[in-house]
C-alpha cells in the first residue's frame, strides 16, 4: 500500500508540472525561434561608409568638435548673463591668488601661474562640454609638474646651495637660470600631456577614466595634499631648504624643515599664520551663511591685497628678510616652441598627469551635469583638455585641469555657461597686462597660506577610512594603498601602483566570488539563497548552484571545488567509496571460496549406491547476509556495473545567470563536471545562460558528443520542473518494476540515468528484488 500511495502522489505531481506551464529548454527554443540573418559588411565598405561625408554629417562633427557653436546662438541673455557676470567675477578673484600660489607648487615663477589661468580657461570655452567647471591651475597637477621640474633641473645643476644668508649677484643669476630651465621642463610636460589627451580623445578613449575609481582618486588626492602641505612648510616658516622629488620626498622635506626649524623667520611665520586664520574664518563664514550671502566673500583676494599693501608699506623684504613674489613681467610673452628634446625624459610623468587631469575634470563635470540635467562627452572633454594644454604650452603655461573649489564657487554664484569662465580669464588678462606689477611685494608665505587652506577639503577625506571600513573592505584597501604608495613612492609611481592594485582587486573578486545554493520562495518561480532566508526551501534531491562571477581560467578550479563542497556531492569521493566497496566484496568472495575448498567432504553411500557430497560450512556469513547462490554467482565486474548510488542528490542545476563570459578553460571545466557527476548517477543541467555566454559555448564547441543542448534551460524554474519530472518518471518505472518482480518472482535491473546520453548504454542500475 505504501508503494501504491507513492505512485499516486508521483502521478499527481507529474500532471501538475505538465499543467503548470511547459518546460523551455534550449533545444526547444532553438526549434521554435529563428535567428535574424545578418550580412557581414566588408571592411572596405565600412571604411568607405565612415569616410563618406554629407552636409548633415559635417555639421554634426563640427558641433561636436566646437560645442560653443551649439549653445552660444541659443544663449538666453536676459536669463543667464547677469549670473554669468557675477560668477565670472567671483571666480576670477579666486583665479588670481591661486594662479600665483600654485606656480610655487609647479616650481616656476608666479607669473606663469597667471599665464596658466588665462590661455587654457579661454580655450576651454570653445571646446569644453561642461557648463560649470572652472578650468585652470590645480594643486595636485601643479605638484606633479613641480616634481618633474625639480627632478630634471635640480639645484645642484646650477650650483645653488640653500641658506638663509643674503643672496649674492651670482646666486641670483643661478636662480634665474634654474627657473628658466624648470619652465622649459614644465612646458615640455604640458605639451606632451596635451598631445596624449588629444590623441586619446580622437581615438575615443574617454573610458580610461573608469580605471581611476573613486576610492583610488580620493586616496591619491589625500596623499597629494600631504605632499603639498609639506612642500609649503618652508615658505610658511621662511626657511630655505632644498626641494625634493621622487620616492620618500615627503620624509626628506620634513627632515629638512625640522633640522632648520631654529632658522625660522618670525615675521614670515606671523604673516603666514595671520593669513591662515583669516582664510579659515572666511571659509567658515561662507559655509555657514552661504544661503544668506548673495556671493561668497572673496577672502583670498582680500588677503592678497591687504598682505601686498602691508608688505609694500613696511618693506618686509628688506626689513625682515621676508621672501616676496618678486618680478612679474608686464604683458604677455611671445609664443615659443617647447623644447622637444626633453620629451623622452618626461613621457611617463606626462602620461600620469594627462590621466589624472582628465579624471579630475570629468568627475567634477559629471556631478554638475547630473545636478543640472545635461550630458557631457568624455571624449570631447579629453580633446578640450588636450587643446588647452598643448596650445597653451606654446605660451609658457603648465598643465591645468578642473579646480574643485573654484568650480563650486562658479556654480554656486549663478554661473550657467562657460561665459563665466571667459570673464574670469579676462580678469586675469587685465592683471597680466596692466596691474601685475602691483603684486610684486606679495610675501610668498601668503601664497603658501592660500595653498594650505585650500587643502582643507582634501584632508577631510581621511574620514573615508571609517566610511569604507563600514561599507567595503576592498575599497578601503584601494584607498590605503593609493595613499601610502603615493606618499612614499611619489605621485607618479604611487598612481601606477594604485591602478595596478585596483586591477588586482578586480581579479580577486572574480577569482573568489560568492557561491550559493538556491531554493524556491514558496508559491513563486523566484529562487534565492537558502542560507539567507528562512522561508526559502530546497527541493529534495535537487541542488541549485550559483556563482556571481564569470567562468574563466582564474576561477574554474575554484568553481568546481565550491560546487562539490556546497552540494555535498564529490564524484571522486563517491567513486573511491564504490571501488573500496568492490574490493572489500571481492575479498570476501575470495575468502568464502577458499573456505569452501577447505571444507571437509563426507562421502555417504545410500542404498542406491549413489554418492552424495555434503558441504559442512555451506552458510558462511557475507556482510551480515547469507552467501546464497546469487552472491556466489555475482562477479566483481557485475557488482561494479550494478552499484547503487551513494548520494540522495539526483539533479544539480548550474545557474549561470550572473555569468558574463566563459573562456575555453571554463567550458572544459563545465564538460568535466557534467561527465564526473554523470558517472555517479547525478544529472547536471545548466540554466539562465545569456546570449553572449551561449555564443561563447557554441564557439568553444561545448555542444558535442555527450553534451547536448537539452541540458540547457531558459530559467532555473524550467530546469527544476524538468528535474522533478524526470525524477517522478524514474520513480514510476521503479514502481512498475517492483510489481513485475512481485508477480514473476524475479529480480530486475532498473537504469538510474535513463537510456544514456546520445544512445549510449546507461552506466548505473538499481536492483529491484522480489524479496
Amino acid at each position: 500500500m505504501e508503494h501504491v500511495q507513492e505512485h499516486e502522489e508521483c502521478l499527481v505531481q507529474t500532471q501538475m508540472y505538465r499543467v503548470e506551464r511547459p518546460v523551455y529548454n534550449e533545444e526547444f527554443l532553438q526549434g521554435q525561434l529563428h535567428k535574424k540573418e545578418k550580412t557581414p559588411q566588408p571592411l572596405s565598405q565600412k571604411i568607405a561608409h565612415s569616410c563618406r561625408c554629407s552636409s548633415k554629417k559635417a555639421k554634426s562633427h563640427l558641433y561636436s568638435f566646437l560645442p560653443i557653436l551649439k549653445w552660444l546662438p541659443r544663449y538666453p541673455v536676459r536669463a543667464y548673463l547677469l549670473g554669468d557676470i557675477v560668477s565670472g567675477i567671483s571666480t576670477g578673484v579666486m583665479q588670481l591668488p591661486q594662479g600665483l600660489a600654485y606656480a610655487l607648487l609647479a616650481a616656476v615663477p608666479p607669473v606663469f601661474g597667471l599665464y596658466s589661468s588665462f590661455y587654457p580657461v579661454f580655450l576651454y570655452t570653445f571646446f569644453g562640454t561642461s557648463r560649470h567647471i572652472s578650468i585652470g591651475t590645480f594643486a595636485v597637477i601643479s605638484l606633479m609638474i613641480g616634481g618633474v621640474a625639480v627632478r630634471e633641473a635640480p639645484d645642484e645643476m646650477f650650483n645653488i646651495v640653500e641658506s638663509n644668508s643674503t643672496n649674492s649677484t651670482d646666486l641670483l643669476e643661478n636662480y634665474k637660470a634654474r627657473d628658466a630651465m624648470r619652465v622649459k621642463v614644465a612646458v615640455a610636460v604640458t605639451l606632451l600631456s596635451g598631445i596624449i589627451q588629444l590623441s586619446l580623445g580622437l581615438l575615443r578613449f574617454g573610458f580610461v577614466a573608469i580605471y581611476l575609481t573613486e576610492p583610488l582618486v580620493r586616496g591619491f588626492t589625500t596623499a597629494a595634499a600631504v605632499h603639498v602641505f609639506t612642500s609649503q612648510l618652508k615658505y610658511l616658516l621662511g626657511i630655505k631648504t632644498k626641494r625634493y622629488s621622487g620616492a620618500l620626498s615627503v620624509l626628506y622635506s620634513l627632515i629638512a624643515v625640522l633640522s632648520n626649524i631654529t632658522k625660522t623667520n618670525i615675521a614670515t611665520l606671523v604673516v603666514g599664520l595671520t593669513c591662515i586664520v583669516l582664510l579659515l574664518s572666511g571659509k567658515e563664514i561662507n559655509d555657514r551663511f552661504k544661503k544668506k550671502l548673495p556671493v561668497p566673500i572673496p577672502m583670498e583676494i582680500i588677503v592678497v591685497i591687504i598682505a601686498t599693501g602691508v608688505s609694500a608699506g613696511m618693506n618686509l623684504s628688506k626689513t625682515y628678510e621676508v621672501d616676496i613674489v618678486g618680478d612679474i613681467p608686464k604683458g604677455l610673452l611671445a609664443p615659443k616652441v617647447p623644447d622637444i628634446n626633453l620629451i623622452p625624459a618626461v613621457f611617463v610623468d606626462a602620461l600620469a598627469i594627462a590621466i589624472v587631469g582628465f579624471s579630475m575634470a570629468v568627475s567634477m563635470a559629471k556631478i554638475f551635469a547630473l545636478k543640472h540635467g545635461y550630458t557631457i562627452d568624455g571624449n570631447q572633454e579629453l580633446i578640450a583638455l588636450g587643446i588647452c594644454n598643448s596650445a597653451g604650452s606654446f605660451f609658457q603655461t603648465f598643465s591645468i585641469t578642473c579646480s574643485m573649489s573654484r568650480s563650486l564657487v562658479q556654480e554656486s554664484t549663478g554661473g550657467k555657461t562657460q561665459i563665466a569662465g571667459t570673464l574670469s580669464s579676462i580678469m586675469v588678462l587685465l592683471v597680466i597686462v596692466a596691474i601685475g606689477y602691483l603684486f610684486e611685494p606679495l610675501p610668498q608665505t601668503v601664497l603658501a597660506a592660500i595653498v594650505m587652506v585650500n587643502l582643507k577639503g582634501m584632508f577631510k577625506q581621511f574620514g573615508d577610512i571609517a566610511h569604507f571600513w563600514r561599507t567595503s573592505k576592498i575599497e578601503l584597501a584601494i584607498w590605503i594603498v593609493a595613499f601610502v604608495a603615493s606618499v612614499f613612492l611619489g605621485l607618479d609611481y604611487g598612481l601606477l601602483t594604485a591602478v595596478a592594485f585596483a586591477m588586482i582587486t578586480v581579479i580577486y573578486r572574480t577569482q573568489s566570488p560568492q557561491y550559493r545554493i538556491l531554493g524556491q520562495i514558496p508559491n513563486t518561480d523566484i529562487y534565492s539563497d537558502v542560507e539567507q532566508y528562512e522561508e526559502v526551501k530546497e527541493y529534495p534531491g535537487i541542488k541549485i548552484f550559483q556563482a556571481n562571477a564569470s567562468l574563466y581560467f582564474a576561477n574554474s578550479e575554484l568553481y568546481a571545488s565550491a560546487l562539490k563542497k556546497k552540494t555535498g556531492v564529490d564524484p571522486c569521493a563517491v567513486l573511491a567509496a564504490k571501488k573500496k566497496a568492490q574490493k572489500r566484496h571481492a575479498k570476501e568472495l575470495k575468502q568464502t571460496n577458499e573456505q569452501r575448498k577447505k571444507a571437509v567432504l563426507k562421502l555417504t553411500n545410500d542404498l542406491e549406491t549413489s554418492v552424495k557430497h555434503e558441504v559442512i560450512n555451506d552458510e558462511l556469513p557475507l556482510n551480515g547476509k547469507s552467501a546464497d547462490a546469487n552472491a556466489q554467482g555475482t562477479s566483481p565486474d557485475e557488482l561494479e556495473h550494478f552499484m547503487e548510488p551513494m548520494t540522495n542528490v539526483h539533479c544539480i542545476i548550474l545557474d549561470l545567470t550572473p555569468v558574463n563570459f566563459v573562456d575555453s578553460v571554463g567550458a572544459k571545466m563545465l564538460k568535466s563536471v557534467i561527465k564526473e557527476y554523470e558517472e555517479v548517477g547525478v544529472f547536471v543541467c545548466i540554466a539562465g545562460c545569456s546570449g553572449p555566454v551561449m555564443d561563447d559555448l557554441t564557439r568553444l564547441n561545448f555542444f558535442e558528443k555527450s553534451t547536448t543542448r537539452d541540458l540547457l534551460f531558459h530559467s532555473v524554474h524550467d530546469a527544476v520542473l524538468s528535474c522533478q519530472l524526470k525524477h517522478c518518471v524514474r520513480r514510476q518505472r521503479f514502481f512498475v518494476y517492483q510489481l513485475l518482480a512481485m508477480v514473476f518472482k524475479s529480480d530486475y535491473w532498473l537504469s538510474l540515468t535513463g537510456p544514456g546520453l546520445n544512445g549510449q548504454e546507461p552506466k548505473h542500475f538499481l536492483k529491484v528484488s522480489y524479496l
